[in-house]
């Protein structure tokens, strides 16, 4: 039976793609699985992945991009693993680090355990911890979606820093929304946190996460820099069925002003229409949350957003 499949969405990564498979060959044993799914690549990727020889490679290919979400899906659908991780093309992981994330979700028996990470800027290399401070213990995952005002565990979306047993996908927790090329990271981990039934933070670091990296989703500045007010639409509409929403919203929405700052202040890599459909959207955003959940949540974000949201946006604050 297959123990773990890494699936690995790709799109033009033949630059970065040769140091995630020489890791990964590093990583293998007769009981893993690599399902990689090639998104439309234009470049020599797909070519560079099926010539590695991986053992346990399975390739897909979608012929037109569909973003790294559906990439996911398609990849999920075809993996057969008791556990899956997830991997992106422009990262790679340290020897060994697949066996260690294996054994400590067999050992804790919970439903996914998050890990923390290594960031990368060209040669400088920095430790990223998860904001769970209970390292191996089993926790209840809504638990760690609070407090308000204070990094939790919804603030550290990324998939590829954790493990999740093959029951969360049977739950249909482990889909990605398609239609987000953007921040579709969000709302899936906001359902995981608040359905799933147990998981837990350990201290064990083994992916290399590469940032600013040209080309990447996190640097491009075309439309699908806008998925993130769909994404949060979506954070906010699953919420709405919640027996605590009343409790969450208020974290929820101010993720979601954060992201909205975020965006203003990187405004420039857009162009002119963008721009404007940014600060129209995000005008419309902010002025449908009352007075009142703005006055909780937009504190905290400090004086440098504060301004951003009241100057741009054009709303009190």
């Amino acid at each position: 039976m297959t123990a773990l499949s890494v699936v690995i969405p790709v799109r033009d990564v033949q630059r970065h793609v040769p140091d995630l498979l020489r890791s990964l060959a590093r990583n293998t044993r007769p009981d893993f699985e690599f399902v990689v799914v090639d998104d439309g690549s234009a470049d020599r990727t797909p070519d560079l992945v099926l010539a590695s020889g991986l053992p346990g490679l399975t390739v897909l290919r979608h012929d037109t991009p569909r973003g790294p979400g559906s990439a996911r899906n398609t990849g999920l659908a075809a993996s057969s693993g008791r556990f899956v991780t997830f991997l992106d093309g422009d990262d790679w992981i340290r020897p060994g680090y697949l066996y260690d994330l294996v054994a400590v979700i067999e050992d804790l028996g919970c439903d996914f355990v998050m890990s923390d990470h290594v960031q990368v800027r060209g040669r400088q290399r920095t430790v990223r911890r998860t904001p769970q401070g209970r390292r191996g213990q089993v926790l209840p995952p809504r638990g760690s979606i609070l407090p308000l005002g204070q990094p939790s565990m919804v603030d550290y979306p990324y998939t590829w820093a954790g493990i999740y047993s093959r029951t969360l996908a049977d739950q249909g927790l482990l889909d990605f929304t398609p239609t987000l090329h953007t921040a579709e990271d969000r709302p899936w981990f906001w359902r995981l946190y608040r359905e799933a039934s147990s998981f837990a933070a350990v201290s064990l670091q083994g992916v290399f996460y590469r940032r600013s990296v040209d080309g990447s989703l996190t640097t491009v500045g075309d439309e699908r820099q806008l998925h993130f007010f769909d994404a949060f639409d979506l954070v906010l509409s699953d919420l709405a069925g919640d027996p605590e929403a009343h409790r969450f919203r208020p974290k929820a929405v101010r993720n979601y002003c954060a992201m909205i700052a975020f965006h203003l202040g990187r405004r420039d890599r857009l162009t002119p229409e963008l721009q404007r459909r940014l600060i129209t959207r995000a005008r419309a955003t902010l002025t449908s949350f009352s007075a009142e959940t703005r006055a909780e949540v937009l504190p905290g974000l400090g004086d440098y957003r504060q301004e951003l949201l009241a100057d741009l946006v054009g709303i009190r604050v």
